[in-house]
């Protein structure tokens, strides 16, 4: 087996890193971790961090569950691999039923995939096949929202508004077009048709001619920008839209389902049935790879019916791998049968209570936004002049000060730059009082090391 140091320098001479700057790569301190347990990582020295990111907003039931382990070892003694084209098997077959059971209205219907970023690719195909199997060839043109990530993919990259990820891979699909958000919008805003945030959506429909648009994407809560939660009656207000123009509603649930709202769906919570869910992450809980895309009986009828149908021409290999949706049966039914969800609808009120505290107790602690376990604080140099971090400031804050205060605590979050400066939190559905006790006392530090480095 490798020493610590042997793995670190192979994973920095071979191993590529995700959205990682080179001298992060490099450094002599990249984070080798090799065990987990409940909602902690273990790194190679045996130290123990809390994973308040739950991995990256997947981990939803926790590290080291032995019954989603040995339904994955079970599954791989048994049949370890198999396709579902033109053919089934058990795991696919009742993951893909109990997904259709928890989805909301009539989404009965589930491609499998294995990443977010696939089932944002097959919501965008779908969405083109079906209109064209109807008859409406033209319409192959998407409305999103600025800052939202769909993606890193080609066509969901091209979805995607936060224009640092776009830029180096210019030009993406043609016919994308990017709407206002949701910031600044929140609660009871008053009725919901009548807000800018919404009129820009058909606004934009109208304008770019409602016979070419074939879908409308939009994360329940919108990660991009730090954990954006509509106004009253927007989800609504998209459906209504929608239906008005004969486009399809896509709700961007990669982060938004199974639980981490406290419900299992997103889009469920705020009272719509989209006409396709994505999703991955919590389906499994990291423990395997696994996307998909959930569209509704009546669109996927109409697509296979149609003389110019037949079949929805897309596929995967390893599409609904067999470990993968054994993994995600054990994990869901889990998450059922311990009510994990109630856990979020618990505590979620008091996560947020605890980060809300921070406002009151630090002037560089601009907002805090989000939902059940969600949540994004936005940073400023000072709350009581007005005055926003320099680029200078949040430089140092995002690369320096919360990196150095991760390793001091030993609370694992995420610093964020889309937009503003943002620490992005998001612990593990069955974190307990204490657990999150512990993540708030770290979020704490972080904050004070923050006004300490802006303010002295």
């Amino acid at each position: 087996m490798s020493t610590d140091s042997s793995l670190r320098a192979k994973a920095q001479a071979h191993l590529g890193q995700h959205f990682t700057r080179h001298d992060v790569w490099q450094d002599e301190g990249l984070p080798v971790f090799v065990r987990s347990e409940g909602c902690h990582l273990y790194d190679e020295r045996g130290r123990r961090f809390l994973d308040g990111l739950a991995g990256l907003f997947c981990v939803n039931m926790g590290h080291g569950r032995g019954d989603i382990v040995a339904a994955a070892a079970k599954q791989m003694e048994t049949l370890p691999y198999s396709t579902n084209w033109g053919a089934a098997h058990p795991p696919a077959v009742e993951a893909a039923s109990l997904i259709a059971d928890l989805a909301p209205g009539d989404l009965s219907v589930t491609w499998f995939v294995n990443s977010g970023s696939e089932a944002v690719e097959t919501a965008i195909k779908f969405a083109r096949q079906y209109h064209k199997s109807q008859g409406a060839t033209e319409r192959t043109k998407i409305i999103s929202r600025s800052m939202a990530y769909h993606g890193v993919t080609l066509g969901a990259l091209s979805v995607t508004g936060l224009p640092k990820i776009r830029d180096p891979f210019l030009p993406l699909l043609p016919g994308i077009r990017h709407v206002p958000n949701t910031l600044g919008f929140t609660g009871d805003c008053g009725p919901a048709d009548q807000l800018d945030v919404v009129r820009a959506i058909e606004q934009a429909i109208v304008e770019e001619g409602p016979e070419t648009v074939a879908a409308v994407f939009a994360e329940p809560v919108q990660n991009g920008r730090g954990a954006l939660v509509p106004p009253d009656g927007y989800w609504r207000e998209l459906r209504r839209i929608c239906d008005k123009y004969g486009v399809l509603l896509v709700a961007d649930e990669v982060i938004c389902s199974f639980g981490r709202l406290g419900e299992w769906f997103g889009s469920g919570y705020f009272g719509v049935v989209p006409d396709m869910i994505t999703f991955a992450k919590g389906s499994t809980s990291g423990y395997a790879p696994l996307g998909g895309m959930i569209a509704r009986e009546p669109l996927v009828r109409g697509l296979f019916e149609s003389p110019k149908g037949g079949t929805f021409t897309h596929g995967a290999t390893w599409g609904g791998h067999p470990v993968s949706t054994a993994v995600a049966v054990a994990n869901i039914t889990a998450m059922r049968d311990e009510n994990v969800l109630g856990n979020v609808r618990t505590l979620g009120p008091e996560l947020r209570a605890g980060l809300e505290s921070l406002k009151d107790r630090y002037r560089v602690v601009k907002d805090v936004r989000g939902m059940g376990f969600f949540y994004a604080v936005e940073l400023m140099a000072d709350s009581e002049t007005g005055r926003e971090l320099t680029e200078e400031e949040s430089t140092k804050v995002l690369r320096e000060v919360l990196p150095s205060a991760f390793k001091r605590t030993g609370v694992i979050l995420r610093p964020d730059d889309r937009g503003a400066t943002m620490l992005m939190i998001s612990p593990p559905l069955v974190a307990d009082r204490e657990v999150l006790g512990e993540l708030l006392s770290g979020v704490d530090v972080m904050v004070a090391d923050v006004q300490r480095s802006v303010l002295g």
